[in-house]
């Protein structure tokens, strides 16, 4: 049994009653196991940002997730092995030639979800992502609804680009969504639903884009394609010039100064991502160290290994103490993804992608039209993986490896766009327009009740998040851990398994839904 190695798709796998059972749900063998959520990773839940192995873990005790890339294999005596089944190509490509593979991968992953006949529901922004997506799926023969968010903020320009597209392409029906006409950020509070595999960072959105699933499926469309993953997958990290200022010292200080001219990185820190040495273990162990409570530096150059975890300000006590024990842990038995340590920091932040895309999945499923993300899709990882980094990430231009791909497909103007829209105004409006309920949850917090936050600090953040040196993300993760445990808690049994109670030789009832 595998997943994808992408970690769209996951497997997990747990003993019960002394049989090793796998699952596409971790949750399915929580249930089986009577277990419950775990607090370390409830803790990891709170960081800024999860490093390899522990991002994507199962949240349950006793459930463990199949690391993407490896296979599960099950002996007939009950014993089991884990076997990688799939390697990051060699890059040796040129930008050129790589662009060619990824406009091929692109558009067969895109090919493989148009039917004819039917709808295609697509996200346009305007952005290159969300652009080519659309423009591919009319190469296919798409007949494509699109949805177009346009926030209130000055100077967003989404809802101009994406008139500049859809009057490009064939056979096209355009929806925009003022956001003004939207059901506020952080609607839906109140409302519990089944539990996700994990909790998920986009709680603000939910009601938002239950709203535009229904206008979506009011035009007959039962799939959405979505271009979440693109800003992970065809940009590598910056930290590449850590292995190619050895190889060609004169370019990587070239690319280091574009670096440091576009995002005004320091001095000190741009010297130590270039300089600094040491294996993965070592930086597991550092970031599990002193660091871990150090609040991020406003403009801070690339780690080497990833983006640096860090826990927010109302973390406990006991939930640093538990992250830290993870994160030795895994210094202790990890390898990393590559040798390289910004190649392993791409892998990474692509399964990342992959990880997210499977929780909108699921979630929008739920809602009757399905998002998927064909920029997660394995064979565009490989694609993209088989470019030399520095010329697919150098500072010069924006997407360069997508802009190749997608040349003579989308038009220039489209892709020499480098902005991107926000929705500050409607963030902060959301936070105020649900103060009341946010108030009630500091009160009532789950989290609080599992030692993981700070009864007075989490208050202090619900209630005034823009004195919060960690902005928006680290409350954003906060609200999401809180909302999932309190899903958990008003639906302790799954709706999709049958409950019945179980015997020494009764076997339990689990329907389809469980593969």
């Amino acid at each position: 049994m595998r997943g994808s190695a992408s970690g769209a798709r996951r497997v997990h796998r747990a003993v019960v009653d002394g049989v090793t059972v796998c699952a596409d749900r971790a949750r399915t063998l929580a249930w089986l196991t009577d277990a419950g959520p775990d607090i370390a990773q409830l803790a990891g839940r709170l960081a800024s940002s999860l490093p390899h192995p522990l991002a994507g873990a199962a949240m349950w005790g006793g459930v463990d997730t199949v690391s993407p890339g490896h296979a599960l294999h099950l002996e007939p005596g009950g014993s089991c092995r884990t076997v990688a089944w799939w390697q990051a190509p060699e890059a040796g490509l040129s930008l050129a030639e790589a662009a060619l593979a990824l406009r091929k991968a692109l558009s067969d992953a895109v090919a493989l979800r148009v039917r004819p006949g039917q709808v295609l529901a697509a996200d346009l922004s305007g952005g290159m992502d969300s652009t080519s997506l659309c423009f591919l799926a009319a190469e296919a023969g798409a007949s494509l609804v699109t949805a177009t968010l346009r926030w209130e903020a000055l100077g967003n320009e989404d809802e101009h680009y994406a008139r500049y597209a859809v009057d490009r392409l064939p056979d096209v029906e355009s929806l925009l969504f003022p956001s003004a006409e939207l059901p506020p950020c952080f609607a839906g509070l109140k409302r519990r639903q089944e539990p996700a595999e994990e909790p998920s960072p986009a709680l603000r959105d939910r009601e938002i884009q239950q709203h535009i699933t229904r206008a979506l499926r009011a035009r007959g469309a039962e799939l959405r394609l979505t271009g979440h993953g693109g800003d992970h997958v065809v940009v590598p990290p910056a930290s590449y010039i850590h292995a190619l200022v050895r190889r060609n010292p004169v370019l990587a200080l070239r690319h280091t100064a574009g670096f440091r001219a576009q995002r005004r990185w320091p001095l000190g820190a741009t010297a130590r991502v270039l300089l600094r040495g040491g294996s993965y273990a070592d930086w597991l162990n550092r970031a599990g160290g002193s660091r871990l409570r150090e609040a991020a530096v406003p403009l801070p150059a690339c780690e080497t290994w990833g983006p640096r975890p860090v826990l927010p300000e109302w973390a406990s006590t006991q939930a640093a103490d538990q992250f830290a024990a993870l994160l030795r842990s895994a210094a202790e038995q990890t390898i990393p993804l590559a040798a390289d340590c910004s190649r392993h920091a791409w892998i990474h932040q692509m399964r990342e992608a992959g990880r997210i895309a499977g929780l909108v999945h699921d979630d929008t499923t739920a809602d009757g039209l399905p998002a998927d993300s064909p920029f997660c899709d394995d064979t565009v990882l490989d694609a993209c993986l088989s470019v030399r980094a520095h010329q697919a990430g150098h500072p010069w231009s924006y997407k360069p490896l997508l802009a190749a791909a997608m040349e003579g497909l989308v038009p220039e103007h489209l892709l020499l766009r480098t902005t991107k829209d926000h929705c500050d105004i409607e963030w902060y409006r959301g936070i105020a327009e649900h103060r009341r309920q946010l108030a009630a949850w500091a009160e009532t917090s789950h989290l609080v009740a599992a030692g993981v936050a700070e009864e007075n600090g989490l208050r202090r953040a619900l209630l005034s998040p823009g004195l919060q040196t960690g902005g928006g993300a680290a409350l954003e993760n906060t609200l999401g851990v809180e909302a999932w445990l309190r899903d958990v808690a008003a639906h302790p049994v799954p709706a999709y398994l049958t409950h019945t109670p179980r015997h020494p030789h009764q076997e339990p009832l689990i329907d389809s839904a469980a593969h």
